[in-house]
């Protein structure tokens, strides 16, 4: 006893001892360096020269000169914080070669040791104004970031081509720019501009406007006039992708119209959807307040029957206009581009932008009514068998453009992606389901639209709301627990999706083996029978809990061969047809990396794809939506 007491002292002793003399530092404090941004005008006018002719290699070589009223300590910024991104999305990684100087002597810089975004200098006695030079090096391979400069095209976004002084609101520092494109290139945006030969001269304007108006310019370039304060520019990589039918441009007419019809109030002096049709620049799909970035693939004019899942993006961005650009939320909106935003109402700003750009195409012909239902089936049946809506609320998916910038995931349906938007959709279908209803007829969400983003017409500057402002707005139009149905939608999980909008309209989600007009182009949706989405490079999804998932199977695997005989989607899809009502499974050869294994998937329900289908005689209220105006 005496012993085994001895032996455990001992052991504290000789341990105890040890963990306490492990070092422990303390923290160095982060201090603030950065001045706040003051409502305060900023002294003197920024000048902004690029050149941006280098487009065999993508870089944009940049001059600019900041005046300084006093010497000491200087703060200048690149854009982080990118409003439409959603998150801090600057590619400070692409700022190389910068020099600063003042009255010809350079100037050391220091970037911030936590803001990496941020460098100091310190302006000696004297000196007017800085004058800096850098480059833009921009992506000339994808995975280095969106591709911004081709041969044939470019889209100039001035937040990657410029600094500017911390510590003031970016609306009250003026600037003005000058860029020297390629010759024989013409160039649009929303800043009016001088052009002399191949140098734009863009009028003086806030520093908070002119990174809210990038440019297309390109050898391929056509203006379509679509009415007297919105024109449709476009520039492709050919000449041949610009040859647009009049009754195509007539349909983008029409979407201006039931967009203005709609909303009443115009919030811009003049609109520009910038569209850039290539198959060599980046894509995007980004709302400016004036205009809008929209980039597809070709055959937008020339396979105009076959590129209707692209022509939802020109009314979804046309919307943001009013909504996320206007109207606002309260959290959403930041003085400067150093300020983080908080994306809680992104299930209005993105959410509701969704909902109208798929009535705006439909009240506009720009993609008809039945294909309209069947991009509406393809959300629902995609939102109501995704998995993770029993873990994470729709609200946090506001958080995915910080969390996880649209970088890829391996189990989507299980981690939620950027719901907002389709969910956003639904939820606001279902308040304009809840309005008809109420009301008998007599209000719906056209009504919420009118009064929410109408406004005084051509007012390009932003009127923040919070929650509690779209509760009051809906209870002045039809009294109703509305606080209670969207705190539920926001913040509660769930295993179904909220349908009920739809159903409350008329139409209801089924399943057929007759494949969904809307899928895209190159790929094959099995989500609702094997759980698999397939596309051009093998599987792109793999359901959560499904009979893949089951099986076993990632995205990292490769079909080799269904049953036996060399792998196609097409084999695939007659295995589930020969497999259904009986006992024997769908047998897939499965590769990953160097290994083979064999897997059963133990399905017999046959093909399953989604569609809606009317439950009401006469006209429903779903109808009544998609009807132009």
């Amino acid at each position: 006893m005496f012993r085994a007491i001895s032996f455990a002292s001992l052991l504290l002793a000789t341990t105890t001892p040890v963990l306490a003399q492990n070092s422990a530092p303390q923290p160095v404090p982060i201090v603030e360096t950065i001045p706040a941004a003051r409502d305060i005008p900023y002294p003197g006018t920024i000048k902004l020269d690029v050149d941006a002719t280098d487009t065999l290699r993508g870089i944009f070589r940049v001059r600019e000169t900041i005046p300084v009223a006093k010497s000491g300590r200087v703060t200048l910024l690149f854009p982080e914080w990118l409003p439409g991104k959603h998150g801090p999305r600057g590619e400070i990684e692409k700022l190389a070669g910068l020099q600063i100087r003042a009255g010809g002597k350079r100037l050391p810089w220091t970037r911030d040791a936590v803001d990496m975004f941020a460098f100091h200098i310190d302006v000696p006695n004297g000196a007017k104004q800085i004058d800096m030079e850098f480059q833009f090096v921009s992506a000339t391979e994808g995975d280095q970031g969106r591709i911004v400069m081709t041969p044939e095209m470019m889209s100039l976004q001035f937040n990657s081509l410029s600094l500017y002084p911390a510590g003031y609101f970016t609306r009250r520092i003026p600037i003005q720019a000058t860029v020297k494109y390629p010759e024989g290139w013409s160039a649009a945006g929303a800043v009016p501009a001088k052009a002399t030969g191949s140098t734009y001269a863009y009028a003086a304007t806030s520093y908070e406007i002119l990174m809210d108006s990038p440019v297309i310019a390109g050898r391929y370039y056509r203006k379509f006039p679509l009415t007297e304060r919105v024109t449709l520019d476009v520039v492709a990589d050919s000449a041949e992708e610009l040859d647009a039918k009049p009754e195509q441009i007539a349909a983008h007419k029409r979407l201006v119209e039931q967009a203005v019809k709609t909303f009443g109030a115009q919030h811009y002096d003049h609109y520009h959807f910038l569209l850039s049709i290539s198959d060599k620049l980046g894509g995007i799909g980004l709302e400016h307040h004036r205009s809008s970035e929209n980039g597809v693939r070709p055959g937008y004019f020339t396979k105009w029957a076959e590129q209707a899942s692209a022509r939802n993006l020109l009314p979804h961005e046309f919307t943001h206009s009013w909504d996320g650009k206007y109207r606002r939320g309260a959290e959403l909106w930041t003085p400067d581009f150093r300020m983080p935003m908080r994306d809680q109402s992104l299930w209005v700003y993105e959410g509701q932008t969704q909902f109208w750009g798929y009535v705006f195409q439909a009240r506009s012909g720009l993609v008809s009514k039945e294909e309209t239902l069947e991009g509406y089936a393809g959300i629902m049946a995609a939102l109501d068998t995704r998995a993770g809506r029993q873990w994470r609320p729709l609200i946090d998916t506001t958080n995915d453009p910080i969390i996880t910038p649209r970088a890829p995931k391996g189990w989507t349906s299980w981690q939620r992606s950027e719901d907002y938007y389709n969910e956003g959709l639904l939820v606001w279908m279902e308040v304009d389901s809840i309005l008809r209803e109420q009301s008998k007829g007599t209000k719906s969400i056209d009504d919420f639209a009118r009064i929410f983003f109408g406004g005084r017409d051509g007012d390009f500057g932003e009127v923040t709301f919070t929650f509690d402002d779209v509760v009051k707005t809906l209870e002045g139009i039809q009294p109703y627990e509305w606080r209670k149905l969207l705190t539920a939608r926001l913040h509660e999980v769930s295993d179904r999706a909220p349908l009920k909008g739809f159903e409350r309209n008329g139409y209801k989600l089924v399943y057929t083996d007759v494949p969904n007009k809307m899928t895209r182009s190159g790929t094959t949706d099995l989500s609702y029978s094997l759980g698999l989405a397939l596309g051009k490079s093998g599987i792109t999804g793999v359901a959560w809990d499904s009979p893949a998932f089951k099986a076993g199977i990632t995205i990292a695997d490769e079909i080799v061969a269904v049953n036996g005989r060399a792998y196609s989607s097409e084999s695939l899809v007659e295995a589930i047809k020969a497999a259904k009502g009986t006992k024997v499974p769908v047998q897939l050869t499965l590769k990953r990396d160097d290994r083979y294994r064999e897997v059963s998937i133990d399905y017999h329900d046959g093909l399953r794809y989604p569609h809606l289908v009317k439950t009401v005689e006469g006209e429903a209220g779903l109808d009544k939506l998609l009807q132009p105006r």
